[in-house]
């Protein structure tokens, strides 16, 4: 933690040391400013229903069903303890442990997170490239290329990883073990049914499509904030690169990493450093706001209700798409 402080710090400093102050933020207010700023807020929370509702697919690939406003509940707590608490674990081993409660099966709990975190780098680069097609005269900007290799370097590592997950020399020989890898197995069994369930595959694409297409428009009220007006077809181009390289573990939350990208990317369609890193801070200011609605449902705990948590099918109970070799019964251990 205290190494990836040090990087957002040196990061920061380095941006901070390129702002004309004096153009950081707007002189004036209007009542649209407040209007984004809202609007901006607004969407962030709806993305965080949506990812709650993928998150809710994906479960459903393992044969558990449980209820949206339950899994919503768990992903604030998750961006709670991800984003304003300083903890070294992240959200989404809260995200297992509640819903492991809920469908009492630990290794699909933890499968679903993963593959639910997986979808986002399928949806991201094909923003990317729409954006392009959007406006195609883009490409001539010679920093479009780095959005261009990040699209691109994301969709060969996720092909290896899903390779490597998909294969049952790999992951598939996880799945019979008794110990901790049997969670890689229970990978491998998620994405077998994906591959077997095209329309549950589609599903899943759609509802990540849809979180990360607000999260999109966030950042787009955003810039409107700091008074910047670019083409809306850059933003959908480049945001969501700038969203696939945060994600890199060498920052705090991605402080520096975001700042610096948008500034990079944005800077040759005249969008000054300052404003630049000023979108990167309401991005980031804005996940926050929204992550403290978590705080209750973290200080709270989690108790598996009655009904909203019992699994309608358990994954022992459909062996035509069971693993080859696997154990009745192992699914719950």
């Amino acid at each position: 933690m205290w190494l990836r402080l040090l990087v957002s710090a040196a990061l920061l400093t380095v941006l901070v040391t390129k702002i004309d102050f004096g153009g950081f933020v707007p002189d004036h207010h209007t009542n649209g400013t407040w209007a984004f700023l809202v609007a901006g807020v607004g969407l962030m929370a709806g993305s965080f229903v949506l990812a709650a509702w993928r998150w809710q697919r994906v479960l459903a690939v393992f044969g558990h069903s449980v209820r949206l406003r339950t899994l919503t509940k768990h992903y604030l707590a998750g961006q709670f303890v991800g984003n304003p608490l300083p903890s070294t674990v992240g959200g989404d081993v809260l995200r297992v442990s509640r819903s492991s409660a809920d469908i009492g099966n630990t290794t699909d709990a933890f499968a679903a997170v993963i593959l639910e975190r997986l979808t986002g780098f399928v949806v991201l680069p094909v923003l990317v490239a729409a954006g392009f097609v959007a406006m195609p005269g883009l490409l001539d900007e010679s920093r479009s290329l780095v959005a261009v290799l990040v699209a691109v370097a994301t969709l060969v590592v996720l092909g290896g990883i899903l390779f490597l997950a998909g294969h049952p020399r790999a992951a598939g020989r996880f799945a019979d073990h008794d110990n901790w890898m049997r969670a890689i197995g229970a990978v491998h069994v998620g994405v077998d049914r994906l591959r077997r369930s095209p329309r549950d595959a589609v599903m899943i694409l759609l509802a990540a499509l849809a979180y990360q297409l607000v999260v999109v428009g966030s950042v787009y009220c955003a810039f409107h904030v700091v008074d910047v007006r670019i083409p809306n077809a850059s933003v959908l181009a480049y945001v969501p690169a700038v969203a696939m390289v945060q994600v890199i573990p060498i920052t705090i939350g991605g402080l520096g990493v975001r700042e610096g990208m948008l500034a990079f990317l944005f800077h040759p369609l005249g969008v000054p450093t300052g404003r630049a890193v000023a979108v990167g801070l309401l991005w980031y200011g804005m996940t926050l706001l929204v992550s403290l609605l978590g705080a209750p449902a973290f200080a709270v705990g989690h108790r598996r209700s009655r009904t909203g948590g019992r699994p309608e099918v358990t994954p022992e109970a459909s062996p035509a798409v069971a693993p080859a070799g696997a154990r009745p019964g192992s699914g719950d251990r």
